[in-house]
Order: structure tokens, then sequence, then C-alpha cells
């Protein structure tokens, strides 16, 4: 846990939604579909993330679909608008984009940001972090996206304490092409649940998986709530 180093320069944004065709860049468009968070009882299964999912047609790599049509003038546009900058020659031949989350940060107005090291197993050791209890946050991902586009890279969250799910949100963060630089993604804002039946330890399972329903990273880990961002109370 530490302070956020905020070089805008290394790192983009990630794409929000558009409402035309401006834009272009390196971005290829992203939705958000996010609800507002808290904390609620829930029955709902996290795990079926193989429905309603919709099966395309073959993948190719991202030279391939250069490639292709190549001598359709319009086409060939419209792809270079639509990888910006990607360096062509830096991409390699892989199938399956590659998705490397580099860290997140705790978001709020009330302090100064909290950045946490995401172990490259998915299971950080001990009390991740701890949140106030009713405080205003936003969760910040910073990625990177290697070989080929992800498309439809959605976000899940359950919560439990004491062995019972409390918590469950699922958010769309976007679709993106292959850049050295970073990419980083504010969640919505959620707010941390308060009063004496809050408080105390969570757990809690983080999933980042794309439109081919592959699971770029899980995240297992524990949490608190306290009376205040340090607080043992």
């Amino acid at each position: 846990m530490g302070l956020v180093d905020d070089n805008k320069n290394k790192e983009k944004e990630a794409p929000q939604e558009s409402d035309g065709e401006g834009g272009g860049g390196a971005r290829v468009g992203a939705i958000n579909t996010s609800d507002d968070s808290s904390f609620y009882t829930t029955d709902q299964d996290d795990d079926n993330e193989d429905e309603n999912t919709l099966h395309l047609g073959p993948q190719r790599t991202l030279k391939e679909q250069l490639e292709k049509d190549k001598d359709d003038e319009s086409l060939r546009k419209w792809k270079e608008q639509l990888l910006g900058s990607v360096d062509i020659n830096n991409i390699g031949e892989k199938l399956d984009p590659e998705v490397k989350f580099l860290s997140v940060a705790i978001v709020s107005p009330e302090r100064p940001d909290i950045v946490l090291s995401i172990p490259e197993d998915g299971k950080p050791q001990g009390l991740w972090f701890t949140l106030k209890e009713g405080s205003h946050y936003r969760l910040k991902f910073s990625f990177q996206v290697g070989n080929n586009i992800v498309s439809g890279l959605r976000y899940t969250n359950t919560v439990w304490k004491s062995g019972l799910r409390v918590f469950s949100t699922k958010d769309m963060i976007g679709t993106f092409s292959p850049e050295q630089e970073p990419y980083t993604h504010e969640m919505p804002e959620e707010t941390a649940p308060s009063g004496f039946m809050a408080r105390g330890s969570y757990t809690a399972k983080s999933k980042f998986i794309d439109d081919d329903n592959k699971c770029h990273l899980e995240i297992n880990y524990t949490f608190d709530i306290r009376k205040d961002w340090s607080s043992k109370d």
C-alpha cells in the first residue's frame, strides 16, 4: 500500500462511451454499463459467465486482420483509425490478446490515492486494504494490452462476510487495441457501508473476463471496513 504516482504522461485513460464516430486514435470504443453499487445480500450466481455469450466467427491475429482486405482503401483507412499508433512490427503473431494488470488504486476525495500492486498469481497476502465506513471511492485499474485486440473486457466482483454473500457487481470496461503504454480505467463510484454491523473483515473475488469468456485475471483477497482508513476499531 502506498501513495499514487500519477504520471499521466505514461498512462492513457481507457475510452469512455462516445455518441459518434470521432475519438479515433488507438482506442476501440468502450461502453460502460454499470449500476450504482452498495453492499447487499444476494443469491445471484456470478459464475455463469457462459450464459448469453455471443460466439463469433474464427479469430485472426492482428496482422491477419490488417492483411485481410488490404486492397480496400476505405477498410484500410478504417483499420488505421481504429488501431491508431499501434506498432504492427511489435505485436507478434499470437492469436490471443494478452492483458496484464499492473495495479489498482483506491481513489477517494477524503485522502490521497492508495495504490496496490497486483501479484501475478492474483492472491495478495494478508489484509489487502482498509476502507473507511461510509466513504465514497472509486477503483482505478492500470493495465497493458498486447498481441491482439481484447474485446468486451468486463469486471466482476463478489464480496462475502462471515460466509454470506453481501455484494455483487458487473461492469463493462471496454475494448482495447494493443499498446506499449498502459491504459487506465476508473470504475463507477461506490459507497462503503457504515454502522456497527458493516464494520469488520470481508473476503472478495474479482475477475476480468473478455467476450471470448477468457479470464485474464482473478484476484482473491481480504479487506476491512473500519471507522477510519487506518482504524483498528
